[in-house]
Parts: C-alpha cells; sequence; structure tokens
C-alpha cells in the first residue's frame, strides 16, 4: 500500500494493534496515530496538497464521532481513504459512515490475517467489509421481505444464543442432545441469513428475546 496511514483510536491496546498491522503495509514514517477527533483533525490539516492513502477511523471518540471527520476528509483530502474500525455492528453506525463517504468498515473482532487481507482489498479496488457488514448492506437494499418465521423452539434456542450461552449449555437446558440443538441452530442461521453467534445474539435482541 502507498502514501500515508493515520489510525484514529482511543484505546491503547487497540491502537497498538492497529500500529503492528499497518508496519507491514506502510513504512513506520508514513503511520500517523492519533485518539482524539481534534488529533485526527490537526493530521488532516497538515495533509500536504495531492496527499494519498489510508485512514483508519474509529467511531466513538472521546470528543467526538469519527463520522465528522470522515465528511470532513472527504472534501478535504479526496486522496485518503477512510476506512472504518469500529465495535459498532448496527445500521445506524454503518449507514450514517457510508452516507459520510466511508470506504468501508470493518468490525474489530477480526483476526489480524483477515483484517489485512480486508486492508489488501483495497489495492485490487475492492470495498474492505466484514461479512456482517456486508450483508447488512446487501439486505438494506433487498425488496422488504417479512422477517423469516422460527418454530417455537428454534425462538427457545435463538433465546439462549442471545443470552450467550454455546449450543451444549443450551442442550442442557431444553434437555435435548447437543445434535438435536445443532440441527437447530442451522436452521437458524439458514433461516435469518445470519453466521455467527454474535449476529444471533443481535437478532435475538432484536426480537425481544433477551
Amino acid at each position: 500500500m502507498k502514501g500515508l496511514c493515520l489510525i484514529l483510536e482511543d484505546q491503547a491496546d487497540t491502537r497498538a494493534w492497529l500500529l503492528g498491522l499497518m508496519a507491514t503495509r506502510f513504512p513506520a514514517d508514513a503511520i500517523a496515530a492519533a485518539e482524539t477527533l481534534r488529533a485526527g483533525r490537526d493530521w488532516l490539516a497538515a495533509l500536504p496538497p495531492g496527499a494519498t492513502g489510508l485512514a483508519l477511523i474509529d467511531l466513538g471518540l472521546p470528543d467526538g464521532s469519527g463520522i465528522s471527520l470522515i465528511g470532513e476528509m472527504v472534501a478535504a483530502a479526496p486522496g485518503i481513504m477512510p476506512v472504518v474500525t469500529t465495535v459498532y455492528d448496527d445500521d445506524r453506525h454503518l449507514f450514517d459512515a457510508i452516507a459520510a463517504g466511508a470506504q468501508g468498515y470493518i468490525l474489530k473482532d477480526q483476526a489480524p490475517d483477515q483484517f489485512l487481507t480486508y486492508l489488501d482489498r483495497i489495492d485490487r479496488g475492492e470495498p474492505p467489509l466484514s461479512p456482517s457488514i456486508a450483508r447488512r448492506i446487501l439486505a438494506r437494499f433487498r425488496p422488504h421481505t417479512p422477517a423469516p418465521n422460527l418454530t417455537p423452539r428454534e425462538t427457545e434456542v435463538l433465546s439462549l444464543l442471545g443470552r450467550g450461552l454455546r449450543v451444549a449449555e443450551a442442550a442442557g437446558v431444553l434437555t435435548l442432545s447437543e445434535h438435536t440443538v445443532a440441527d437447530h441452530v442451522k436452521a437458524i442461521y439458514r433461516k435469518l441469513n445470519i453466521a455467527s453467534r454474535a449476529e444471533a445474539a443481535l437478532e435475538a435482541q432484536r426480537r425481544g428475546l433477551v
């Protein structure tokens, strides 16, 4: 990857993790780290004309939302690609960031090699998106269809997943075999078009099951 790199992240451990990852893609003197919105704006203001590169932007900063910096960056430095790195896996943050001009949205729970794979897509002209985020974007623009119906037993299983229980634990609560509960989980994932326990927990919350 070429150009400059900004890491805007207020959590010290996450910032150090991102610095280590970006050091595999950028020269050390091209990487800057900031932990506040103000510091991010200072970096933006100091950019040379025509600067290119990448900005990894957290949304929840001590002095404001990274979304505001994304909009400013798009207007002032179009050669810098703003990519959100966040824990927020919800429609409001996602679509507000995209509307502001974010060109990628990566959840921080990715494994390091997967995170770098998403960023490497930039060089191929592909938007770096976590899988659950890509599915959410696609769902947003599909024709509206009623929410898939789950059977009463699948609803029970989804409720337990929403409370953080694993398959074996849910099987114990329901006095079912682990195999049976695993089959219910597969059916739930298929019907809801999800692929992880985190997404299942979010769906359980949306349905008021937890």
